[in-house]
């Protein structure tokens, strides 16, 4: 299991290059409306969906039922937001936050499942942790602006993509020790 985990590090890089990139967006642009702000959020959300369903059926045989979870919750909430724009921004934002917890407790079940092959991880389980006090935030502060919104879902989406990279490299060099040891 763990080799073909590490033969898709790939997927994992990929899908944190697009959280940094929707991160630095919302940092960009974080005046814009809030239809453009729910379409970015979609469209990342869509591709996390991927990449973590993706990633649950990297290894033959084993579904990593945790990340398969977090994937259709996220291609759900995605094809959502595109879908109904129009919800109002606290509607948007307790969808936001209800998936960001549900996520970050499914990427901490993945992450337990991955320490039995991997010794020490924590970075997927870090990834977890965020996510949750993440949405925690949002549903403590629902009223908050959509500009101190863009710059907090910047900062959530940064900081998950620099995670999820490390966690790719990580996997990527237990690969090349797999290799060297057949």
């Amino acid at each position: 299991m763990l080799d073909a985990l590490a033969k898709n590090w790939w997927v994992l890089l990929i899908r944190g290059v697009a959280a940094i990139v929707f991160g630095v967006l919302a940092w960009i642009w974080p005046g814009v409306t809030l239809k453009v702000v729910i379409l970015l959020f979609g469209i990342y959300a869509i591709s996390d969906g991927i990449a973590a369903a993706w990633f649950a059926f990297a290894a033959p045989g084993r579904t990593l039922w945790g990340l398969l979870v977090v994937g259709i919750m996220s291609i759900i909430a995605g094809v959502g937001a595109i879908l109904w724009p129009g919800l109002t921004a606290v509607m948007m934002l307790s969808v936001i936050a209800a998936w960001a917890i549900v996520r970050g407790v499914f990427e901490i079940i993945a992450a337990i499942q991955l320490r039995a092959h991997i010794e020490n991880e924590w970075a997927q389980a870090l990834e977890g942790l965020i996510s949750i006090a993440f949405g925690v935030m949002l549903f403590a502060w629902p009223g908050a602006g959509l500009l101190s919104l863009m710059w907090l879902v910047g900062c959530f989406a940064i900081g998950l993509g620099i995670v999820e990279i490390m966690l790719a490299f990580r996997l990527k060099g237990v690969g090349a020790k797999i290799r060297e040891a057949t």
